[in-house]
């Protein structure tokens, strides 16, 4: 598996590629701007994985985000941070980032976070996401609800998405969110615990 290390800080991409590299992992090439990372992809072409980080030259919020995902095509791009906020790392997987992986990770919660990510899972640490500070209904966020009351309409992961203008994937990690915040087995049972609360 071929993967891209952009950060500005030299000691970071360092020991993100180290505890990569101890795993068997293939970390191909480092950058230190947007600007260089994306070089590395035309040159060497698509990467398994890029992780990009958030506050580095270039990066211009999530416009960079964007720009590392229409070269590096269907491949998973995700952002690496020790400064940004949860309400970004929401705003991140809204917009089609293959994670949020925040640069205080121990080394096998990140080698685990990049696994997730290279087999087509999306990776956001839970406990981070619980601070989003997006507008709630109890304790959802306004995109959750959003979500929930689509499931209460019977909606399909593909027809939310379409409402929404969200990838699928990206409903799936809500509705799975969903399911853990209202303590329900599955999607139906979210559904019927939305109604009786009348949380939507």
């Amino acid at each position: 598996m071929r993967i891209l290390i952009a950060d500005d800080h030299g000691l970071v991409r360092d020991t993100v590629a180290m505890f990569l590299r101890a795993e068997g992992l293939e970390v191909v090439a480092c950058a230190d701007s947007l600007e260089a990372a994306l070089e590395k992809v035309k040159t060497v072409g698509q990467f398994d994985l890029v992780l990009l980080d958030y506050g580095m030259p270039g990066m211009d919020g999530l416009a960079g985000l964007g720009k590392m995902k229409r070269v590096n095509g269907p491949k998973p791009v995700a952002i690496l941070s020790g400064i940004a906020s949860p309400s970004v790392a929401s705003d991140a997987i809204a917009a089609g980032a293959a994670g949020f992986v925040p640069k205080t990770l121990g080394a096998q919660s990140m080698v685990s976070a990049i696994h997730l990510m290279l087999s087509g899972e999306i990776f956001v640490p839970y406990d981070f996401m619980k601070q989003v500070t997006a507008k709630k209904v109890g304790n959802l966020t306004e995109r959750e609800t959003e979500v929930l009351r689509a499931l209460t309409e019977g909606k399909s992961n593909k027809e939310i998405a379409l409402d929404l203008d969200l990838k699928e994937v990206t409903i799936k990690l809500h509705v799975k969110t969903l399911c853990r915040k209202l303590d329900a087995k599955n999607r139906t049972q979210a559904a019927m615990i939305a109604r009786d609360r009348k949380l939507v």
